[in-house]
């Protein structure tokens, strides 16, 4: 039984990365590509153009979520809660504390879709403050109230990220971009407001992906878990917080740079 729990965690692991692949792509074409492309269309190219390119992209994009997502649960399954690898000392069992902490992981979509909407969500730098200072917070309840060990810690802020991405793809981008398609192909102005909402969590999807995808590679090593760069047991949740500020600030100068990338 253990080699065949063995080997799902090597399959799980493996599709998950070729399932991500597909959908961090795509997210990136969307946003760095696509966004910059589809403004030097006029309106007759546009009609031809959107409805033949978006909604295949959009297929790979928005499956690629949907797998990506079950297949890291079920490597959360496997590895984490069958495995006992949420905490450092694979004795402890779990408590109250932790699974408050999982329900949080689960149910963060919810208000961070409030937040999203509510006039905080329309000023992009206040929204960055309020959402890092609650994620820092959840993180360090992790550490200090769940007792989540440095890889249960990381693998649940990517969790977090990924559920709430994966959310926006299928209950708000592509909701918003079939209603959007059809009216570039009638030939009609799209809603303004669901132009908005879905360039909004796309751009906020995009964000967290970089960060996430660390949570993925650093499985695999202990540098920041503490004794490295003056880290310890007690603090190295703070340098996560420092490597999700740098996430998005590479991401910011990718906006930027995507801007300026021009055709022939």
């Amino acid at each position: 039984m253990e080699s065949v729990n063995e080997l799902l965690q090597v399959l799980y692991r493996w599709l998950h990365v070729v399932f991500g692949i597909i959908w961090i792509g795509h997210l990136y074409f969307f946003n760095f590509v696509n966004a910059q492309f589809v403004t030097t269309l006029d309106a007759e190219t546009k009609k031809k153009v959107v409805p033949e390119l978006l909604p295949r992209a959009l297929f790979w994009f928005r499956w690629g979520a949907a797998w990506t997502w079950a297949t890291g649960i079920l490597m959360l399954e496997y590895v984490y809660y069958r495995g006992k690898s949420v905490f450092d000392d694979q004795n402890m069992s779990m408590g109250k504390e932790a699974g408050i902490m999982i329900a949080i992981t689960f149910l963060a979509f919810f208000l961070y879709d409030y937040l999203a909407k509510s006039s905080i969500g329309k000023d992009a730098k206040k929204f960055g403050a309020v959402a890092f200072l609650i994620l820092a917070g959840i993180i360090y309840l992790y550490v200090k109230y769940g007792m989540f060990g440095y890889r249960g810690m990381m693998t649940h802020t990517g969790v977090l990220f990924g559920t709430i991405m994966a959310s926006n793809v299928w209950f708000r981008i592509w909701p918003s971009q079939q209603k959007i398609i059809t009216a570039v192909k009638n030939g009609e102005a799209p809603d303004a407001l669901l132009v908005s909402l879905a360039g909004q969590r796309s751009r906020h999807n995009t964000y967290m992906s970089v960060p996430l995808i660390f949570t993925m590679i650093t499985q695999h090593t202990t540098f920041f878990a503490g004794g490295n760069l003056g880290l310890t047991a007690e603090n190295y949740w703070i340098a996560w917080l420092v490597i999700i500020l740098f996430s998005w600030h590479i991401v910011y100068q990718f906006y930027k740079k995507a801007g300026k990338v021009k055709g022939f």
